[in-house]
């Protein structure tokens, strides 16, 4: 029956994560892959979901407050003044904010710009819209933006660029001058800009997020994508939303709606209580971060991985192999849960060979094998099992011995 599938279906294929995620499961490797936290989420918000259940808030339902509040953090964040009644669709999570943005703008041959290394779901809703994703290579190891390369990507076909910062998988956080450089593309060419911001809040080393609608003449072309997911430690409400200007606002709305309905109602009353969270919160939740972050770098360098980029925001660290290392990506990540018991993303997942500068040749390309992304949104516990694990692996030299 794969004949009657669609081209955009056949295009998709099943995630490397999950299917390691299924292997690691199997092996009762500890998920270091998937981004999601092993701890619980906060009580005060649980509280709120359950209440709202109590309450039989559990029908299909619009929570317009979640708007209002959204308009007043985007006002004292980046200084953007949106309209709440037209401006913020609600939706299942980012990934269908996203999705539903891409819908909205995006038709068959429109080219759309996404930053190399990127998460794969882009990719993947530019395809089943009909667009085609034009990658421009992040340059490693500092994860750099070359203007050059954005720019001789941008054609006349070009409709949006897509841009996540803090970033996954590599945990930086766009400088200034690169953001200058995205909007004033996006100004002159007049292209759209669609952004994932769900680590907004998970910024280190006193880095701010900056959102791109916030630099001149860029909110009205730019579509906000955010959650409460990452912030609040809750991956598996599916509360999400756009932020754009009212008719691409309205679309995505539509386009929800027609997919999804409404997101859960019970979590969308606790998205209430998680939006009005004191600044001490988001404090915490950053120091908290920042000191998974230091400890997953010190356990990952004493034993033997490369680590040329401190991450800046998100809760990912992306390790080169060690030096001396013969294997790729993929078979150091297969030996790490079948003889150390612990499970990561292999890099090249996150790279495109479609790269759009013809300078590109397949020896400079090598890197692409090179890189493990390492989720490190773990508790204590976890984090201080997995240094255990690689423990028992050292060699006298204080190296793994899987290769």
């Amino acid at each position: 029956m794969e004949g009657k599938l669609s081209r955009a279906a056949k295009k998709l294929t099943s995630s490397p994560i999950q299917e390691l995620s299924h292997l690691a499961q199997r092996c009762n490797a500890i998920n270091l892959a998937e981004g999601f936290p092993d701890f619980p989420a906060p009580l005060h918000i649980k509280n709120a979901a359950v209440s709202a259940i109590n309450s039989d808030l559990n029908q299909y339902r619009h929570v317009q407050g979640i708007c209002e509040h959204l308009a007043k953090i985007v006002k004292e964040m980046h200084g953007l003044d949106i309209d709440s009644e037209t401006d913020v669709a609600i939706c299942c999570g980012q990934t269908e904010a996203f999705a539903a943005a891409i819908f909205a703008t995006i038709d068959p041959g429109d080219e759309v710009i996404l930053f190399d290394p990127s998460y794969e779901t882009y990719q993947g809703c530019v395809t089943m819209a009909g667009g085609v994703p034009i990658h421009v290579p992040l340059d490693p190891p500092q994860w750099t933006l070359d203007p050059r390369k954005l720019l001789t990507s941008i054609t006349e076909r070009t409709k949006a660029i897509i841009l996540n910062s803090p970033h996954n998988p590599t945990g930086k956080v766009f400088t200034k001058d690169e953001l200058e450089t995205i909007a004033g593309a996006c100004c002159s060419r007049n292209c759209l800009a669609i952004t994932d911001e769900v680590y907004e809040h998970i910024t280190y080393d006193n880095q701010k997020h900056i959102s791109l609608a916030s630099f001149p003449g860029m909110q009205e072309r730019t579509i906000i994508t955010s959650s409460l997911s990452k912030t609040f430690s809750v991956t598996g409400w599916r509360i999400g939303w756009a932020i754009a200007p009212a008719s691409i606002a309205s679309a995505i709305r539509n386009i929800h709606i027609i997919v999804t309905d409404s997101a859960p109602a019970p979590f969308q009353e606790a998205a209430l209580t998680a939006l009005r969270s004191p600044p001490e919160y988001f404090e915490s939740l950053r120091r908290d971060y920042q000191s998974k972050r230091d400890y997953i770098i010190k356990l990952l360098a004493g034993v033997g991985f490369k680590i040329q980029f401190i991450p800046q925001g998100s809760f990912f660290l992306f390790a080169e192999l060690p030096e001396d290392c013969p294997l790729s990506d993929v078979e150091f990540v297969k030996k790490l849960i079948l003889e150390a018991g612990v499970v990561a993303v292999p890099g090249q997942g996150f790279f495109h060979t479609n790269l759009s500068t013809n300078e590109t040749s397949s020896a400079s390309c090598n890197y692409q094998k090179r890189y493990i992304r390492f989720a490190f949104c773990k508790s204590e516990t976890t984090l201080a099992a997995v240094s255990e694990k690689l423990g028992k692996l050292l060699d006298v030299e204080g190296k793994l011995a899987l290769y």
